[in-house]
């Protein structure tokens, strides 16, 4: 290292480019993708929030239906989720409920729907507001 700092010969032109330089650039391209992939998570949650229970006036999301939300860099869904109840007459109709609103989110590639019954569901999962508009919060 000299006193200038730590250069890296880049592969064009064998121009020294300082290290933090080259890191920064790297690390803008990696913040650009995270800041993506989070935009799109939260163009998810808002669809998942127009997703409804059937058989309660709650969306599936402050339900606490949603276990799992993940989206890869190629922007490739998947989620995780379950239902009130094992026996529910409607799940499939749920799940491709689930499925057709995140597919349908702008930039979304494919959408992978997982319905687990593990942990089961209960209602400590549900959001403040889900309590609220069913009568059951604390207060």
């Amino acid at each position: 290292m000299s006193i200038f700092g730590r250069f890296r010969i880049n592969g064009t032109g064998g121009n020294a480019v300082p290290e933090e330089m080259e890191t920064g650039k790297n690390r803008k391209t990696v913040d650009n993708k995270r800041i993506d992939v989070m935009s799109l998570e939260r163009d998810i949650i808002l669809a998942l929030k127009q997703v409804y229970d059937p058989e309660i006036p709650v969306n599936i999301y402050d339900l606490g239906l949603i276990y799992e939300l993940r989206v890869d860099e190629e922007h490739n869904v998947y989620i995780q989720m379950t239902l009130t109840a094992p026996n529910c007459p409607m799940a499939d109709y749920v799940v491709d409920q689930v499925r057709e609103a995140v597919e349908d989110v702008p930039g979304v590639v494919s959408a992978t729907i997982d319905l687990v019954f593990e942990p089961v569901w209960d209602k400590s999962r549900m959001s403040e507001e889900a309590l609220v508009e069913l009568g059951l919060d604390a207060d």
